[in-house]
């Protein structure tokens, strides 16, 4: 009898976290998100960078989260831009030339928690990827991009609502 009161004492001064897809959100306190669009600040600029972050970024939270996505307001707020986008020599091949390319992306994140503002931050994500520098950039680009803006993303959703 004793056992099953415990049990039942311990059942009930458990708090319940809801966890989906690695988010630890109470979702009592936190039911809305916004997610503002990220305008481009970078001084280099491949035209579909813009909107294929701002769709991924959009869609984590659509695919990972509870949460509403609103356009006023909102629980949570993420906003900021694309700060950087460039390309660098990665590699020197024995003959002296360039062998890799390194494309870099970095976005400039301001997040806050109506909830609990201790959360807030302000930072900088970046990703970068390499290519050879046999292939020309045009010829790699979409791919890298959608790659960098999926690292990003996934950098954004940890660093806001994962709570690791």
């Amino acid at each position: 009898m004793t056992l099953v009161i415990s049990t039942i004492a311990l059942m009930t001064a458990c708090k319940v976290s809801l966890k989906f897809n690695g988010a630890s959100i109470d979702y009592t306190k936190t039911k809305t998100i916004r997610i503002a669009d990220f305008p481009i600040r970078s001084s280099y600029v491949w035209g579909p960078m813009g909107p294929m972050f701002n769709n991924q970024l959009k869609d984590v939270f659509a695919n990972h989260t509870h949460l509403q996505q609103v356009k006023r307001g909102g629980d949570l707020v993420i906003e900021g831009e694309i700060t950087q986008y460039s390309q660098r020599n990665k590699s020197v091949s024995s003959e002296g030339y360039s062998a890799q390319t390194e494309l870099s992306m970095t976005v400039n994140v301001r997040f806050t928690n109506n909830a609990n503002h201790s959360q807030d931050f302000e930072k900088q994500f970046t990703s970068t990827k390499s290519y050879e520098t046999t292939q020309s950039l045009s010829s790699v680009q979409q791919e890298l991009v959608q790659q960098m803006c999926e690292d990003l993303t996934d950098q954004i959703f940890n660093a806001t609502v994962a709570n690791w």
